[in-house]
């Protein structure tokens, strides 16, 4: 059987990314948790199968859903919880276990971890979990519509704009007791501060998404537009705004300026110095932006009613 290491604590990224995994897995694979050997006339043996290694950090995945902030939950973490609550998921020795169909015992945890598997894999056949996965697959579709229409306003205002791709991360230290509602907090203080701070003097737009991936943890992308015929220093620029979320992060944050190594974007640039009138420089803007609102970093698990989307005004 697999060795257990569910003694390493997981950031609630990774266990929110650990729960994905294991209801895909359940979409891919029609198999059970564990599988037993053995019976009555010989000692039982628990084999593994395509989803055990899933289970190695169960009891921090069911942790994952307590009361501290009302969250909103993506299509997989939403039929993993329900799948929880419907059979009953309580702490036990071994692990999380439920009672058995007549209610009048405990499984063992192997056991519970059949039924929880049933479960889900009666909930993501349902029409809500369908409906859920297109909603996002559309919501992202609609992001970058808006995003390429607000890009468009930007550069239509000014003949020169300057365009500032900075990264907005947090240390590796930090992440490890990170919850996503710090990190809707300190977008908001980035995005508050902007009206006073001299370093957003001439800046004419923002775009800001708050993004989760295995690694990086949850990580802000964004852009800045500036003045052209007024900042000049766009790599300075990004500097200034990721020494500032570094400030703003009390020193948990890190972060990456695109503007520093625009020789990496080859052919598809699209920040620093953009023309009006240079058409082909715009088709490579809209390369960058889309990258801002790709859909395969949602965020899967945010505060009740939190847009990770944030972009100024087109006036």
């Amino acid at each position: 059987m697999t060795t257990n290491n569910s003694h390493t604590r997981l950031s609630q990224s990774d266990i929110a990314i650990q729960i994905e995994r294991l209801v895909k897995g359940i979409e891919q694979h029609d198999t059970p948790a564990f599988r037993f050997r053995g019976g009555r006339s010989q000692q039982e043996r628990i084999e593994d199968t395509r989803l055990t290694r899933h289970f190695d950090h169960i009891q921090q995945m069911v942790d994952l859903f307590d009361d501290r902030c009302d969250y909103s939950y993506s299509e997989h973490l939403q039929a993993f919880w329900n799948a929880c609550q419907d059979i009953g998921i309580v702490r036990g020795l071994q692990g999380p276990v439920c009672l058995n169909e007549q209610g009048t015992s405990y499984l063992d945890h192997h056991r519970s971890m059949n039924v929880l598997v049933a479960r889900i894999r009666q909930l993501i056949s349902q029409l809500w979990y369908r409906r859920k996965k297109g909603d996002l697959r559309s919501q992202a579709r609609d992001s970058e519509r808006a995003v390429i229409k607000y890009t468009d306003a930007i550069l239509e205002r000014y003949s020169r704009t300057i365009i500032v791709r900075v990264d907005l991360y947090y240390r590796s230290a930090a992440q490890a007791r990170l919850r996503v509602e710090h990190v809707f907090d300190d977008l908001d203080q980035l995005v508050g501060v902007r009206k006073q701070n001299p370093i957003f003097d001439h800046e004419i737009g923002y775009i800001c998404s708050v993004e989760q991936g295995e690694g990086r943890g949850f990580h802000i992308h964004a852009a800045f537009f500036f003045k052209g015929d007024e900042v000049r220093g766009d790599i300075h620029k990004a500097q200034q705004i990721g020494e500032l979320w570094e400030r703003i992060t009390r020193g948990q944050g890190c972060f990456n300026s695109c503007n520093h190594n625009k020789e990496s974007y080859g052919d598809m640039l699209g920040i620093g110095l953009i023309k009006r009138s240079d058409h082909e420089a715009r088709r490579q803007v809209h390369y960058v932006m889309r990258y801002l609102v790709k859909d395969d970093q949602q965020v899967l698990v945010k505060p009740l009613r939190a847009k990770c989307l944030r972009k100024g005004l087109a006036r």
